[in-house]
């Protein structure tokens, strides 16, 4: 769902009650949208995020831990010298809607008292993070806004703070039953549903649903039509849904549909689909937002990668064009050779300043007659000598080409391989270990090291405990694919890999004993799943024993050649895949 005012009003009732009167012991901003308010308060720690995320803003405690860049940035700066040490008085959410402010006691630089207000707006590609002086000046915010940006407001440090531009709408804390009716009955063209979530601050299109059918009414029925026992059912319903936000009645929850996949998180109580309660809305939030947060990321900083890859991709495929044009050319060398040794074997009887002759083909059964064009101002021996040297360039050139083929078919696959392990990336240290490994291969320039910093460790292969108890490994990357498969594998292990299909590497570690045909079934699932071909169908994995497989010397990452092997044809899902138990490096 939208992360709505009724969501909001959840989180602000839960945090509010957890954090007023802490202190504010660190700030970090490990993104350029986010940032972290690390806080003790009552002899606890709460780390409190907040994020300005296009796609998922929001804000939560959270317990996920991350990277923090080697500088801070310049917004986290002004945070930790306004905020840092300073008290939290005050939570709120004005006129309920998606927008909260956090208000921070602190020292001024004359050593005074002074109440600073961390402002958080909730509004999809325009969220911001932004904080400002008791008097409303901005000090900064994490997005600047010009008005090249924006015509309507403009959001820059020194400027006074305004509001977003209000969308006349009701603040649904001031819910009145004639004010009620008098909406329903002034828009009697608008489908009820939509009606409720337009007309009222902090109702998204899923909560105006709800009321719908707490009250027995089609959110598709158009308001004119509607008798007044029903508007009156729609008021009273509502009216329950705002009395417990009022006496923060909350139920955080996750609705599934009969198949067990996710509808959407919800912080009361609903009456329909199957519901999963959690102990804690940002416990919900962070669960709910944790897959969708991470593919943002990812996407957002393997984008460069992508592109790079791509653009070699495209260098490879046009190459191979060229290559196969310069075969097409040169497929007549063996004629060239042929004319030569005809003119050659007739010596006599060609004489100079001839354009054309015929000449009897003695290599051929029939002995039929071939045509050859010849160059008049040349003696017939210089004209052989002319048609011999075409044929051994062309001969050099297809051997050249051959040989140039097979790399640039090698490096083809070896950068579809990598494109793949990109997509595949679910940690930021996978995405370094690859823009490492193009480093290394040349497709990126080398930088000097910088001094004094430590090396990030190594991330580690996906691991998997099949339905028999067998230890499945996942390569993320070539680096890892060649770790997996020539150091970590024991030779009686099971190794398998898409044919002829950019993907993974995967290792079932053997105990000994026949491996059972479930786990084998995962493993292939696994694989298809983990490859180039994940969304389509009855995809052809190989296996074998890990000691069939061998690596060519000079071969780049992650390419490897095997033998004796068997294949299965797999159709991978994301919802086989995930019953797969999954063990958290």
């Amino acid at each position: 769902m939208a992360f709505d005012g009724v969501t909001v009003s959840a989180l602000v009732s839960e945090i509010k009650n957890k954090v007023i009167g802490g202190r504010i012991d660190k700030i970090y901003q490990p993104e350029g949208d986010e940032i972290i308010l690390s806080i003790r308060s009552f002899g606890k720690a709460y780390k409190l995020l907040l994020t300005a995320n296009p796609s998922n803003p929001k804000f939560h405690f959270t317990n996920i831990s991350k990277d923090n860049p080697p500088e801070p940035p310049l917004f986290c700066m002004v945070m930790r010298k306004h905020l840092q040490g300073g008290k939290i008085i005050d939570i709120e959410q004005p006129n309920f809607d998606r927008m909260i402010n956090i208000y921070v006691e602190s020292l001024n630089e004359m050593g005074d008292h002074s109440v600073k207000k961390l402002i958080m707006e909730i509004m999809g590609r325009h969220s911001n993070i932004i904080l400002t002086d008791s008097d409303g000046t901005i000090l900064d915010c994490i997005k600047h806004i010009t008005h090249d940006k924006s015509s309507v407001r403009e959001v820059l440090p020194g400027k006074k703070y305004e509001m977003p531009p209000k969308q006349d709408k009701i603040n649904t804390l001031m819910l009145d039953k004639d004010n009620f009716f008098t909406v329903v009955k002034n828009n009697g063209a608008k489908k009820i549903q939509a009606l409720i979530y337009q007309s009222y601050t902090g109702i998204s299109p899923i909560m105006a649903t709800e009321i719908c059918t707490r009250a027995g009414t089609d959110g598709s029925d158009f308001a004119e039509t509607l008798s007044s026992e029903k508007i009156d059912r729609l008021y009273t319903e509502f009216k329950k849904i705002v009395d417990d936000i009022g006496s923060e009645n909350f139920y955080p929850c996750i609705i599934k549909d009969d198949k067990g996949n996710i509808i959407d998180l919800f912080p009361i109580k609903p009456s329909f689909g199957n519901i999963e309660k959690y102990e804690s809305m940002s416990a919900l939030t962070e669960d709910f937002y944790k897959t969708r947060d991470l593919t943002y990321r990812i996407n957002q900083k393997t984008q460069d990668l992508k592109k790079l890859i791509n653009q070699n991709i495209e260098r490879c495929i046009k190459k191979k064009e060229i290559q196969l044009k310069t075969l097409k050319d040169i497929e007549n060398r063996n004629e060239l050779r042929l004319y030569g040794e005809l003119i050659t074997a007739n010596i006599y009887s060609v004489k100079k300043g001839m354009t054309l002759v015929k000449l009897v083909n003695f290599y051929s059964e029939n002995g039929e007659e071939i045509e050859i064009e010849l160059d008049g101002d040349l003696t017939p021996a210089e004209n052989a000598q002319k048609y011999f040297k075409a044929y051994n360039k062309a001969k050099r050139t297809y051997n050249a080409i051959q040989e140039q083929i097979i790399s640039n078919n090698e490096e083809l696959a070896y950068l579809e391989g990598v494109l793949t392990s990109v997509n595949n990336c679910i940690t930021e240290q996978d995405i370094r270990e690859i823009r490492q490994e193009l480093r290394d291969e040349g497709y990126i320039k080398k930088v000097k090291a910088q001094k004094g910093k430590a090396s990030k460790k190594r991330s580690s292969p996906m691991h998997f405990i099949s339905s028999d108890g067998y230890d499945i490994y996942v390569g993320k990357n070539n680096v890892q694919n060649d770790e997996l498969t020539l150091h970590f594998a024991k030779p009686r292990d099971m190794w398998f890999h898409t044919k002829t299909i950019p993907g993974s590497h995967v290792i079932v570690v053997n105990k000994g004993e026949a491996i059972p045909d479930s786990t084998l079934n995962e493993a292939a699932m696994l694989s298809a799943y983990f490859s180039k071909a994940r969304n389509s169908a009855m995809v052809p994995v190989d296996y074998t024993e890990k000691r069939n497989v061998k690596k060519p010397n000079g071969a780049k990452p992650g390419m490897v050649i095997y033998e004796t092997n068997k294949t299965a044809y797999m159709t991978p899902s994301e919802e086989d895949i995930n019953k797969i138990k999954r063990i958290d490096q």
